[in-house]
């Protein structure tokens, strides 16, 4: 059983149990017999105490002040590796555009021929033909390819950007969970220590009872054994807690040793925009949505890129050559012409083709399982909202009312303590089951945010 199913809030649950100790304790009053048969086999009744870390962590969130989830967001946004990693990758690639625009590598070259001799410069004393030269040779791209070129290379950019902004917004939906569940733990932890010490009261209570002659046996062991219950919630509680610290601190880029985060309590958040509202967000702000979007413009640009391969290339050269004093100098201007491989062009086109109509689909996927699942959270949404104030005006205020009326019911010898017990417990996880809902709600809110690339009021 999760500590979700243990704890629980409600006002009127602490007078009522204090009320049912005072009870107790009067009805208790009056000589105690001298002796009380043992409830467990050697004797004795069992005795409790606080579970390890308990005391310890009692006020450990009460010195320092609630964090503001809005400055754990720009603090997540500043400090995170991830994130960081992601914004390098696309500053990156946005330099690759104007690496593909640019025209090849010059070339430059140094000639020296002589006859009759291997040492440089001694064929003019040999020959007339002996000569030193230099030039430069420039390729030229078919008009148009460097520019598509840098366009593939601009949207590839503009891809990588956008899944930037997705690690980023995923980051902080993560960030966001956790602090939820965390201030969850936070705030039911004090709960939960409360209703350890009543419940310890009232089995005390119980056990008076029993020593006069006025309960049984059965009513002080069911009252321990919730006891125990607690007490084993309790360090579930601190385990988890603990485990949500470390991950926050992760994402946080905090030191494991740093001081814990103390969260806000949690308030339902609402939600004024529409399903259709949402939705329609999500082509235009989305960042998978986007990011896909850029790839399907990156292969039409490739498909135009493959057809222009197919032209011819140039090339153009100029050499300057010296030969001996007497004889003049020589020049040389070339152009060349580099003709293309059909057969690797076309099968260079085809492959671009195909590619393009990949990320068309691709894209269509996406936009249908973002918008599936922002319809989804919009429906986690509007029913928690209805189930919250199903707990709150009908649900919690009716199991206080019939746990009163047991209480007065039990004092009276009408009702037994089994039954006081369940309305106990019915109490609780009524307390608890809220709880959990409102986390549904704001988690669920948070995924939305991410969803449709836009903050939610």
């Amino acid at each position: 059983m999760k500590f979700w199913e243990v704890i629980g809030r409600g006002r009127g649950l602490w007078l009522a149990l204090a009320m049912l100790f005072c009870a107790s304790r009067t009805r208790g009053q009056g000589p105690a017999p001298e002796t009380v048969p043992p409830l467990f086999p050697g004797g004795g009744l069992i005795s409790y105490t606080q579970t390890p870390g308990s005391t310890n962590d009692q006020g450990k969130h009460t010195a320092a002040s609630p964090t503001r989830l809005e400055e754990l967001v720009k603090e997540v946004e500043r400090s995170n590796p991830e994130i960081a990693a992601s914004l390098h990758a696309w500053k990156a690639a946005a330099n690759v555009p104007k690496q593909a625009s640019a025209l090849p590598d010059t070339q430059i070259t140094v000639q020296q021929f002589s006859v009759g001799s291997p040492r440089p410069f001694a064929g003019y004393s040999n020959s007339d033909f002996a000569y030193v030269g230099i030039g430069a040779s420039q390729d030229l791209p078919y008009p148009g390819k460097r520019r598509l070129r840098a366009e593939v290379a601009e949207h590839e950019a503009d891809s990588i950007r956008e899944q930037s902004d997705g690690v980023q917004r995923q980051t902080i939906e993560t960030l966001k969970l956790v602090y939820f569940q965390l201030a969850y733990l936070q705030q039911t932890l004090p709960v939960l220590e409360r209703n350890d010490q009543l419940l310890s009261q009232i089995q005390q209570a119980v056990e008076s009872r029993y020593r006069v002659g006025q309960g049984n046996q059965q009513d002080v062991l069911k009252a321990q054994l919730q006891h125990t219950k607690i007490l084993r919630e309790i360090a579930m509680h601190h385990q988890e807690e603990e485990q949500l610290q470390a991950q926050l601190k992760q994402v946080l880029s905090r030191a494991q040793n740093s001081p814990d985060i103390v969260t806000e309590a949690l308030s339902p958040t609402p939600l004024k925009d529409s399903d259709s509202d949402l939705l329609n967000r999500v082509r235009d702000q989305n960042p998978e949505v986007r990011s896909r979007a850029e790839m399907v413009r990156r292969q039409e640009a490739q498909v135009e890129l493959s057809h222009k391969d197919v032209r011819p290339d140039f090339n153009v050269s100029y050499t300057y050559e010296h030969t001996a004093d007497q004889f003049r100098d020589y020049y040389m201007a070339s152009f060349g012409i580099r003709l293309p491989n059909r057969g690797r062009q076309s099968a260079a086109l085809a492959e671009a083709v195909q590619n393009h109509e990949r990320a068309k689909q691709e894209l269509q996927a996406e936009v249908q399982r973002v918008l599936s699942q922002v319809e989804q959270q919009y429906v986690v949404v509007r029913r928690s909202e209805d189930q919250l104030k199903i707990y709150t005006e009908g649900l919690i205020p009716q199991s206080e009312a019939a746990f009163q009326a047991g209480l007065a019911a039990y004092q009276s010898n009408r009702q037994d303590f089994a039954t006081l017990l369940s309305s106990f417990q019915d109490l609780l996880n009524l307390n608890l089951e809220y709880q959990r809902e409102l986390v549904e709600h704001e988690s669920a809110l948070a995924r939305l945010e991410r969803l449709t690339g836009g903050s939610l009021p």
